[in-house]
């Protein structure tokens, strides 16, 4: 049947009611907008927690910074809604319909999206299941953008989510069982200990992506990149991945490295005009010895060079950006202006690196920063190391060794630096607004 469409007015008189009951007021009620059409109108910050919103109509309504945790928006139509920043934590979503919907930056910890059961609208004003065979309703996000929201421990099995925006998100836990995820992007995703039992990953971009802990057991990966994935040496054994996209190895690694070296210097002495530059991108060079080697402004980008030994190494304004680097040995290593966006450095050896800023001799002068945001660096050696000016915003410095580092002028927006240690360390003039953990002794 037909929704009822509410007015703003309305709207407002309701959420005054709503508000009331939340506070325990008296002539407090619990927003009841069960059917309800409430397609355009503007629930930007208001509170809707533990609300009665099932088989309501959201048809693009702007909710940015709305709070409809608990709230019960089962089948409800949700396409393009703004639901930005929005708070949905364990929320009912159950057969509900996100199509095109943001909702980047949104807590969805423990959100319920499985299916649900088609509901219809009895003669008493009574919600009853319909009886019949096709009566599930799959919860749907195709082409939805949650750019660095949280689904934690979600349960979106059995979900369409094809072609989402899922750069950033994190979802530990997330149970994705046999949900339809073709084409998403995944980029820089945390999935660690998520649930992709029979998901459809077909053409999935996985770059920069934890999967540690995943479970991936008759998972589709065909066309799927997982170059600069991260993975459990279990997980790579795994049959499931021979369609994937994965990073190559050289045919004869030493010959090839050797050419390409030496076409690299030619480029660096000449100034571009002679030999080649190096390029690396989506190789593996796992362990490898490159003890002082030079790649500077080389082109890395999801390079794997897990548990590598680089000492000495030049790579300035080099791009290693969403690269698989963990336990990499770069002690005293030159990074200055390099590009470590996404990249995972877990347990990776920093100390005394230098990740100051290079100047670029041009009539503008222009100051070229070393680029760690969102930078993966738990429980990382950086003792020591040179990173002022360098951009750290998100990055993960969990357990990470700072003592004696230069983070002057650095910018540590919304880093965690819960439990590194910060003896020492120089933070003059360091942005610090939402990191956590930051406590000099």
């Amino acid at each position: 049947m037909p929704r009822t469409k509410l007015t703003q007015g309305q709207l407002n008189a309701i959420l005054m009611r709503h508000q009331a009951f939340r506070k325990s007021q008296p002539g407090g009620v619990r927003a009841n907008l069960k059917l309800r059409d409430l397609s355009h109108l503007d629930l930007s910050g208001i509170d809707l927690s533990d609300a009665d919103l099932s088989g309501a109509k959201l048809f693009s309504a702007r909710l940015s910074g709305a709070n409809l945790s608990n709230a019960n928006l089962y089948a409800a139509d949700l396409r393009l809604a703004n639901l930005e920043r929005a708070d949905l934590r364990r929320a009912d979503l159950r057969g509900a319909c996100l199509r095109g919907a943001v909702l980047s930056e949104a807590s969805m910890v423990e959100v319920d999206l499985r299916d649900g059961t088609l509901l219809h609208y009895g003669a008493g004003g009574e919600i009853n299941p319909h009886e019949f065979e096709n009566s599930v309703l799959t919860s749907e996000l195709t082409a939805a953008s949650m750019r660095n929201a949280d689904l934690s421990r979600a349960k979106v099995a059995n979900a369409f989510v094809m072609q989402a925006d899922l750069t950033d998100a994190i979802m530990r836990g997330t149970k994705f069982m046999r949900a339809n995820l073709t084409n998403a992007n995944m980029t820089g995703c945390d999935l660690s200990d998520a649930d992709l039992t029979e998901a459809n990953l077909t053409g999935a971009r996985l770059s920069g992506a934890v999967m540690t802990g995943c479970a991936i057991n008759r998972t589709n990966f065909a066309g799927a990149t997982l170059i600069g994935a991260i993975l459990d040496a279990a997980q790579l054994r795994s049959p499931n991945l021979q369609a994937a996209v994965m990073a190559k190895v050289l045919e004869n690694p030493e010959d090839d490295l050797r050419e390409i070296l030496l076409l690299h210097a030619t480029w660096i002495d000449s100034g571009g005009r002679n030999g080649k530059r190096a390029d690396l991108s989506a190789i593996d060079l796992s362990g490898r010895v490159l003890d002082g080697i030079n790649l500077s402004a080389a082109i890395l980008q999801c390079i794997t060079l897990r548990n590598a030994s680089l000492p000495g190494a030049t790579l300035a304004i080099a791009d290693m950006s969403l690269s698989d680097l963990r336990n990499v040995d770069f002690t005293g290593a030159d990074l200055r202006g390099a590009n470590l966006e996404r990249a995972t450095l877990t347990g990776a050896n920093l100390s005394g690196a230098q990740l100051g800023p290079v100047h670029i001799q041009s009539m503008s002068n222009h100051v070229w920063r070393a680029n760690l945001q969102r930078a993966r660096l738990g429980m990382a050696q950086l003792r020591n190391a040179d990173l002022r000016k360098a951009n750290l915003a998100g990055a993960n410095l969990a357990g990470s060794d700072l003592r004696g580092a230069n983070l002057s002028e650095a910018d540590l927006t919304g880093a965690d630096l819960t439990g590194a240690s910060m003896d020492g360390a120089i933070l003059d003039d360091a942005k610090s607004g939402d990191a956590i953990g930051l406590a000099v002794a």
